[in-house]
This record gives C-alpha cells, structure tokens and sequence, in this order.
C-alpha cells in the first residue's frame, strides 16, 4: 500500500486570517512537514522580511506547540488534525486510488451507499456525479442502450437517464428523433 503514497501527502496553501495579507503553505512528505510563510506589509519597517521556511520531521512536528498553533491560526483544526493523522502514519488510502479503479469499485453500491458516499469528499462527490459511472449504472441496469439513448445521454447525461422513468424517456427520444428528422427534411 505504500507504494500508493506520492511524495506530497498533502499541500496547502492560502492567507492568514483578516486582517493579516501572509500568505502561507504547510505541505506535507512522506518525511518532513515544510512550513512556508512570506510575510506581506504596507509597513515601511516590515517591508524588509524575507519568505521564511521551516523543514521539520514529523515527530518534531508534533512536538512543537508554535507551529501547530500557527497552522491552526491559519488553516483551523481540522487541517490540524488531518496533518497530526498523516504525521502518525494514519493515510486515507481510498483516496489514493486512481479514478478508473474507483469507480469500478463504486458502481457495486447500492443507490443509498451511493448518496452517502459521495457526501464524504469532494473527490468523491465528483466521481458519484460522474457520467462515466451512471453510464456504467445504466447499461448494467438496462437490458439494451440504443445509440439514440446514448446521444440523448449526451445532452441530458447518464444521471438524468437513470432517473427518468420508461416513458418520459421514450418521450425524450422520440422528440428528438423528430427534431432531427425535421432539420433533415428542412435541407
């Protein structure tokens, strides 16, 4: 599983709360936490400081109460505690997973499982949203997938296809079917 780890565990980056205009970066390796700052002032005696950058082991991390102050100052506890958790060794390997893989994964879930997953994680809110797994819903779900289906799954998407009942889609394909043999009969 290791072998899933990137380099980079995590990075973040972004300004100190109002009214400060610091910029910040905590980025996180498999061996060091590297805590970067460049400090931004109108300030004639400020206007000197140089960016700033602090490499420390994750146990030492861990040990210094400044730093650990300083990233909750500026990115709150849950960025906190979700650098703590790397820093010990606790990865959220599902994350990690490529794409494909997920999704393969994903489309054995239930409807409610679904909902509830995709509540998790942004990641994992984008993948349950994906037209590329309803597309797979659907054709595990339906006996054929016609191309006028496909093309109408095309401007409605996958998603939207899966939800409509029978007959409003048959509707949906069959209005389309005529509005193209309209824009044909019309050449």
């Amino acid at each position: 599983m290791a072998s899933l780890l990137s380099e980079t565990l995590f990075d973040v980056s972004g300004q100190a709360p109002s009214p400060s205009k610091d910029f910040y970066q905590l980025i996180v390796t498999k061996t060091d936490i590297i805590w970067r700052w460049w400090k931004i002032s109108l300030r004639s005696e400020h206007r000197d400081g140089k960016p700033g950058e602090l490499i420390e082991s994750h146990q030492d991390f861990l040990d210094d109460d400044t730093v650990l102050f300083q990233v909750n100052l500026v990115f709150g506890k849950n960025i906190v505690d979700y650098v703590q958790n790397l820093c010990q060794g606790n990865f959220d390997y599902l994350e990690r997973l490529p794409d494909p893989l997920l999704l393969h994964i994903i489309s054995f879930l239930d409807l409610e499982d679904l909902a509830r997953l995709s509540q998790t994680s942004h990641k994992f809110e984008k993948l349950c949203s994906s037209d590329e797994l309803w597309e797979n819903i659907v054709e595990s779900s339906c006996d054929t997938v016609t191309p006028e289906m496909r093309a109408l799954a095309a401007e409605m998407g996958w998603k939207q296809i899966f939800f409509t009942n029978k007959l409003q889609l048959q509707m949906r394909i069959r209005r389309r079917r005529q509005n193209q043999e309209s824009v044909t009969d019309e050449k």
